[in-house]
């Protein structure tokens, strides 16, 4: 299979394709808002878009432009590779990891277009999730012809593997409460589930400008500082924004434990960060924006305890 795959490595994934927009102020203005990026560099007349947008100008959203060019230029190559790979069983597909190179600043008005080739096919790896194969694409991305940066995406195609793990999770006894996926704790967000150990929700403040951020990031995403200490919520907060989750049944997030709807909740703090989490002490239909909550713990399983909010009055 790796032999049949190699034959791919150079050749385009994408030729000739363009930013749907140009760059554009709006767009730089709702990712700052998402990312809670404060820094003045991308406001006002002579704003930039921060370096990290840099593939979203070549995305496509969720309605590609009908008809046989689409803009994204996308390759035969490409595809054939993918229906490649789907008829040998790897029809599993995540994103890992990417890797970006900024030669200049993209400034609203600049027109976006970019190539993109298939830089490497690894051989045959065995993950947590399954078998498969790694692809690598890079795309160079160009404002107004100038080159402005370099985005490495990468994807393991995989046949999906059961593990020892789900395993436990899908045979518990009939009553038990299902087990949720546990988070993944680094270097960078240790500090916090230190804190939820101990029932205290711990967000980072920076020592240069003491904005607060949440969640925990290596650096501060208002003056980029990389000193750091933290502050203990107080608890209380209201719902800022919300959704229900009717599909697909997930028993471990329902708290009937029956695998209908429930809500997810962005809750925003008293001290003005906003974190995702689950609603208790009211049902999922009663959720609203404004909703009154208020911090407590919940055990999960015996290795696993998180930070939900109880609403604070009546849905």
């Amino acid at each position: 299979m790796y032999e049949r795959l190699s034959v791919y490595a150079g050749r385009p994934a994408a030729t000739a394709g363009t930013g749907r927009d140009p760059v554009n102020a709006p767009m730089i203005r709702h990712w700052c808002e998402a990312m809670g990026d404060t820094s003045p560099a991308y406001r006002g007349p002579d704003a930039v878009a921060p370096p990290t947008m840099l593939q979203a100008w070549t995305m496509r959203g969720l309605s590609p432009d009908p008809g046989p060019d689409d803009g994204t230029g996308r390759s035969a190559a490409y595809d054939e590779m993918l229906r490649l790979l789907d008829g040998a069983g790897y029809t599993s597909v995540v994103a890992t990891d990417c890797e970006q190179e900024y030669l200049r600043s993209l400034r609203p008005g600049d027109l976006i277009t970019f190539d993109a080739v298939i830089e490497s096919v690894s051989r045959r790896k065995t993950t947590k999730l399954g078998t498969g194969y790694f692809v690598t694409t890079r795309t160079d991305v160009r404002a107004d012809g100038e080159l402005a940066g370099t985005h490495r995406f990468r994807i393991l195609k995989y046949r999906p593997a059961q593990p020892n793990s789900a395993k436990r999770r899908t045979e518990q006894p009939a009553g038990e409460p299902r087990l949720r996926p546990c988070p993944v704790i680094n270097r960078d967000n240790a500090g916090f589930w230190d804190g939820v150990a101990e029932h205290r929700l711990l967000i980072q403040r920076c020592t240069r400008c003491a904005t607060l951020r949440f969640p925990w990031l290596p650096g501060c995403n208002a003056c980029a500082g990389q000193e750091w200490d933290t502050v203990e919520a107080s608890g209380e907060g209201t719902v800022f924004s919300h959704v229900v989750m009717h599909h697909p049944s997930f028993p471990a997030f329902d708290p009937s434990g029956g695998g209908g709807p429930y809500a997810v909740a962005l809750v925003e703090l008293a001290e003005g960060v906003r974190i995702v989490g689950n609603v208790t002490g009211v049902p999922y239909d009663k959720v609203r924006v404004g909703l009154p909550v208020r911090l407590e713990f919940l055990r999960t399983d015996p290795d696993l305890e998180l930070p939900v909010f109880r609403a604070s009055e009546g849905g």
